[in-house]
């Protein structure tokens, strides 16, 4: 779902923030988009209800990232017996004139599959920015 349409309140607000930060920090000549996906029936039944999903577009196709836009998606899963929300799981995919090129999925291997792949410096650190995520939403419960 678009990290907008999640930030509900003051705590999960600031924890977007703060991942936007911390891409930017790394990267910073891509510009952060809160709504990637299109406010239409067809898209909206395939948004995952459960996830907070931030674009990123860089002026132009980068090189080093085989891509010109990066969705992050972040899963979240809440337990039924203490209420309490956590980030279960992190994909980056990017995607350039063609579509998909790469995805990076933190469940299981963490690797990088698809038709062409980032620099290898890039993919450190997006695999560094994947568990800077888990740290910032695992470190205390998620209203």
């Amino acid at each position: 779902m678009n990290a907008a349409e999640q930030a509900t309140n003051i705590q999960v607000a600031s924890k977007i923030a703060a991942i936007v930060n911390l891409f930017k920090s790394e990267f910073s000549d891509a510009k952060a988009d809160l709504k990637p996906w299109a406010n239409d029936p067809d898209t909206r039944e395939l948004v995952d209800p459960d996830s907070i999903d931030i674009g990123f577009h860089f002026p132009g196709r980068s090189r080093l990232f085989q891509s010109r836009s990066i969705l992050v998606q972040i899963r979240f899963y809440e337990d039924p017996v203490t209420g309490i929300r956590r980030a279960i799981g992190v994909e980056a995919a990017g995607f350039d004139h063609k579509g998909k090129q790469w995805l990076l999925s933190t469940v299981e291997e963490w690797q990088f599959v698809g038709e062409s792949q980032p620099a290898a410096e890039v993919r450190e650190k997006l695999k560094h920015f994947c568990r800077q995520i888990f740290e910032l939403f695992n470190s205390e419960e998620i209203a």
